[in-house]
């Protein structure tokens, strides 16, 4: 592997860090810790559908059953999501998100798409580095 390699891992490394960085202050700023808004994020994004069930969302956030379960009980409290029980299966417990819920992720998500968009020139000359050096 040569040094524009590395250099090029570096970059990238350095483009998703900052991303990461702004996307947390990005949350701060509109009330929410980074982790709730990856939650509202994932039960919207991820799910396909209207919703999704508290493990779905441990799954996509890469967190333990019972941390998901707090962290849905404090995003709950906030108002920006719901229990639902699941119209297949009345045992299960679904959450999706309430008006209120929606409008945070969407102006959350509006200026995040705004950032990516200024990053992507960057990203692609890196992601060109990737594939070159594949080669």
């Amino acid at each position: 592997m040569g040094n524009s390699a590395y250099a090029a891992l570096a970059q990238f490394r350095l483009q998703v860090r900052t991303f990461l960085a702004f996307s947390e202050t990005a949350a701060q700023r509109a009330g929410l810790t980074p982790q709730q808004h990856q939650a509202l994020l994932a039960i919207k994004g991820f799910a396909g559908r209207d919703a999704a069930s508290i493990g779905d969302v441990a799954r996509f956030l890469l967190i333990r059953h019972h941390t998901a379960v707090g962290l849905v009980d404090r995003i709950s409290k906030l108002g920006l999501i719901k229990r639902v029980a699941d119209p297949q299966d009345a045992r299960r417990v679904l959450v999706k998100l309430t008006a209120k819920g929606e409008q945070k992720l969407r102006a959350l998500s509006r200026i995040h798409l705004q950032e990516l968009r200024a990053a992507s020139p960057a990203l692609s000359r890196i992601l060109r580095t990737f594939r070159s050096n594949a080669r």
